[in-house]
């Protein structure tokens, strides 16, 4: 599974952006799919997750009440809506894919699954956050 993200970009704090990821290649509906996002000088981040039916979602406590994860499987596409946005928002976002039932159980279940988890990675878009 290919991933191209889209959607990034200079946004005040306050303001909102919608993240796309849109992916090429077979089954998509199968793929538990999960943002994360990378500050210089920091570790990748996991933001949100959702599983391959687009019912279950989680999301990190940072995001919890300002972003939403949303999939439209006819269109192998992934959304990430992000309202109120803050400074420390800004980073480079990534989408990633994950066929395994595990990762798809922990997304639902448990919580955000770590960038390990995931095999097909997007090149990025950079969102900042800043007056």
């Amino acid at each position: 599974l290919q991933l191209v993200e889209s959607g990034g970009g200079l946004v005040q704090p306050g303001g909102s952006l919608r993240l796309s990821c849109v992916a090429s290649g077979s089954s998509f509906d199968s793929y538990s799919i999960g943002w994360f996002r990378q500050a210089p000088g920091k570790e990748r981040e996991g933001v949100s997750c959702v599983s391959s039916s687009g019912y279950n979602r989680n999301y990190a406590d940072s995001v919890k009440g300002r972003f939403t994860i949303s999939r439209d499987n006819a269109k192998n596409t992934v959304y990430l809506q992000m309202n109120r946005m803050k400074p420390e928002d800004t980073a480079v976002y990534y989408c990633a894919a994950s066929p395994r039932a595990t990762v798809e159980a922990f997304c639902i279940l448990t919580g955000l699954p770590p960038p390990s988890d995931f095999g097909s990675w997007g090149q990025g878009t950079q969102v900042t956050v800043s007056s």
